[in-house]
């Protein structure tokens, strides 16, 4: 079999995450997480599922806007079932779990993007690794929670498709795409490890879904009943940062701190 590495103008790549009509798409994940801590042996901490819901709007420069909201659910490791509160193994407190909710998740596609072609498939991998200030930090309130200066967190994607339909053009969206989603980051605040030396390893497949009701029914059950606006991408282009579970976190301190439930209700769009 012959492999090669091909670009793709981004147009390309929007048929693979999105959509080239602006229509809404679902990704849906799952998978694990795994506490790794020096001189100790592995420890799954948690089952996930999740979801993102996407919109590309074409701008005039060949580039495209790309808008969406995307949530992770933790859950039991052993029956799966949604957690609400959690007992940290090192410390037996019984703390809230603040579930992912990143409301919006925004970007722009441009230019040409690589990706492998397999013959009958085609992979666009991408490894990003981020490093920013913590918001958490410079808070005394947050010092068991997010204690570290800067944010540093890996993650490794891989989005396999069919080349056929990747390179057929009356082809707006791709629906056969398998998705590999890799991280290595910190303790998310909720947890309360402080100081504690260690990180978070998440290993989850997924696959790009034709709509709503195909999400797992524990995705669409929690959407319908407390957050609806994750029906939908946004319309446009929010005019506000990117949500990130730290930024989510101290917006949500006082709820977090009063045992609220997760994640916060958000009605539809009107």
């Amino acid at each position: 079999m012959v492999t090669s590495i091909e670009e793709f103008d981004a147009k390309y790549w929007v048929k693979v995450r999105s959509s080239l009509d602006a229509t809404p798409t679902f990704i849906t994940w799952s998978g694990s997480i795994y506490a790794f801590i020096p001189n100790e042996p592995k420890k799954r901490l948690f089952k996930i599922v999740g979801m993102s819901v996407s919109r590309c709007l074409a701008n005039e420069d060949n580039s495209w806007d790309f808008t969406s909201r995307e949530l992770t659910y933790y859950l039991d490791p052993i029956t799966g079932e949604i957690l609400h509160k959690w007992e940290n193994p090192w410390t037996g407190e019984i703390l809230t779990v603040v579930h992912v909710a990143n409301n919006p998740v925004q970007g722009r596609f441009e230019g040409t993007i690589p990706a492998k072609i397999e013959g009958e498939v085609t992979t666009f991998a991408f490894d990003l690794f981020s490093s920013y200030p913590n918001p958490l930090a410079e808070d005394d309130r947050f010092i068991e929670y997010s204690p570290h200066p800067t944010y540093q967190a890996a993650e490794l994607f891989k989005l396999t498709v069919p080349t056929k339909d990747l390179l057929d053009p009356e082809q707006t969206s791709i629906s056969e795409m398998i998705l590999s989603w890799d991280r290595i980051g910190p303790w998310v605040p909720w947890m309360k490890m402080a100081g504690k030396a260690g990180q978070l390893i998440y290993s989850t497949s997924g696959l790009k879904v034709s709509k709503f009701d195909d999400l797992p029914q524990l995705l669409q059950d929690e959407i319908n009943q407390h957050v609806p606006l994750y029906k939908d991408a946004p319309k446009s282009q929010l005019d506000q940062e990117n949500m990130t579970s730290w930024k989510y976190f101290k917006q949500h301190f006082a709820a977090y701190q009063a045992g609220h439930q997760f994640p916060v209700t958000v009605a539809e769009e009107l």
